[in-house]
C-alpha cells in the first residue's frame, strides 16, 4: 500500500513538473513574440536620418569626370563598413564606372563577397581608380583595371575582351557608369552634350551587353543603374532622365528575352546619391547644397547604403527576381 502511494506521489509530481514547465515556456515565448532574438539582447539599430552626413553642403565644383576622393564629404562606399559573408565566392564582375559612386560600393561589395572584379573608369578617374583596385586585392580577390571612354563602340568590345580574359570568365555584368549635365533649359543643351548622354547611358550599356552575351553563361546576372529620374525627372535633368527611362526598358525587355537563357536581368533606382557626378556639373551649385533635403529621410544617400541592392541581385538566392527594378531614394521615387 505504502508502495503505491509513493508512486502515485511519484506521477503526481512529474506530471506537475511537465505541466509547469510546459506554462514557463509558453509564457517565455509569449513574452518574446515579435522581439528581435538574435544573439543579444541589444541589438545595434542605426538611425538611418543620422547615419550619414546632412545638407547644407559646401558648394563645390569639379571638371568632368570628378574624383570622389576630392568631395567634401568624401563619399562612404564601403570601405570601412561592409563586411562580406561569402555570397559571391568565385564569382566573375564587370562593372563600369567602378572608381566611385554607385560602382566603387558595388566592386567593394562584390570582392568581399568573393568575387574577382574588373572596373572600367575613365583615364582622368585613375586616382580613384587605384583605390578600388588596392581595395578589392586586400580581400584576397583578382582586380582588373581598364581604363577608357565606353563612348566608343570599339572600345566597348575591347573592355568585355579584356575583361573575360583577364577573370577567365564573366558572370556579372554592372551596367552603371553615366554622364549626367545639369541645364535649366533645353536650350542650353550643346549636340555635343546631348551625344555624350545618349552614348555614355544608352549606347554603351547596349554595346557592352551585346558583346558580353556569348560568354555569360545560366545563372549569371545583368545589373543596370537606373534612376529616380526615370519615374520623376527634374526640369533641369531632360536629356538625363530620358536615358534613366531607356535604363528601366532596358531592363524589363531584356529580362524577358534573357529569361528563358537562364540570364537574369535587373536594375537598381537611385535617388540622390553623393557621388562626383553631383559636382561636376550633375547639379546646379544652389541645388547641391540642399542635395537630397527634400527626401523622408532628409539627406543624400551614400553609394555603401546601396551595395547590398547589388550583391542581392547578383547572388543565387535572388534566382527569382528579373526584370525587377529596386528602389533606394530615402523615401521617395516609385520602383
Amino acid at each position: 500500500m505504502k508502495t503505491e502511494n509513493s508512486m502515485t506521489r511519484r506521477k503526481a509530481l512529474k506530471g506537475l513538473g511537465a505541466s509547469m514547465a510546459t506554462i514557463a515556456v509558453g509564457s517565455s515565448l509569449a513574452g518574446t513574440a515579435g522581439k528581435y532574438t538574435g544573439s543579444t539582447d541589444n541589438p545595434i539599430l542605426e538611425n538611418p536620418l543620422n547615419k550619414h552626413p546632412k545638407p547644407p553642403y559646401k558648394k563645390q565644383i569639379q571638371p568632368h569626370p570628378g574624383l570622389a576622393s576630392k568631395m567634401d564629404p568624401v563619399p562612404d562606399h564601403g570601405e570601412k563598413s561592409y563586411k562580406g559573408s561569402g555570397r559571391l565566392k568565385g564569382r566573375k564582375a564587370l562593372i563600369t564606372g567602378g572608381d566611385s559612386g554607385i560602382g566603387r560600393a558595388a566592386a567593394i561589395a562584390y570582392a568581399r563577397e568573393g568575387a574577382d572584379v574588373a572596373i572600367n573608369y575613365l583615364p582622368a578617374e585613375e586616382e580613384d581608380a587605384k583605390q578600388v583596385i588596392a581595395l578589392i586585392r586586400d580581400a584576397g580577390r583578382k582586380a582588373v583595371a581598364i581604363p577608357g571612354d565606353i563612348t566608343s563602340d570599339d572600345f566597348c568590345k575591347k573592355l568585355v575582351e579584356d575583361a573575360v580574359s583577364q577573370l577567365g570568365g564573366l558572370d556579372i555584368l554592372v551596367n552603371n557608369a553615366g554622364y549626367q549635365k545639369s541645364n535649366l533649359s533645353i536650350m542650353d543643351i550643346s549636340d555635343e552634350s546631348f551625344d555624350a548622354t545618349m552614348k555614355t547611358n544608352i549606347y554603351a550599356p547596349f554595346w557592352i551587353t551585346r558583346a558580353a552575351l556569348p560568354h555569360l553563361p545560366p545563372g549569371s546576372s545583368i545589373i543596370a543603374t537606373t534612376s529616380v529620374q526615370a519615374y520623376d525627372p527634374s526640369e533641369n535633368l531632360f536629356d538625363y532622365a530620358q536615358t534613366k527611362a531607356a535604363n528601366v526598358a532596358y531592363v524589363k525587355s531584356l529580362a524577358k528575352q534573357l529569361g528563358p537563357k537562364g540570364i537574369r536581368v535587373n536594375g537598381v533606382s537611385p535617388g540622390p546619391v553623393w557621388t562626383p557626378l553631383q559636382v561636376c556639373g550633375g547639379q546646379e551649385q544652389d541645388k547641391l547644397i540642399e542635395f537630397g533635403g527634400d527626401t523622408p529621410l532628409g539627406r543624400a544617400g551614400q553609394p555603401a547604403e546601396l551595395a547590398s541592392i547589388f550583391v542581392q541581385l547578383a547572388d543565387n538566392s535572388g534566382s527569382y527576381s528579373t526584370g525587377q527594378i529596386y528602389g533606394a531614394a530615402g523615401g521617395g521615387g516609385h520602383p
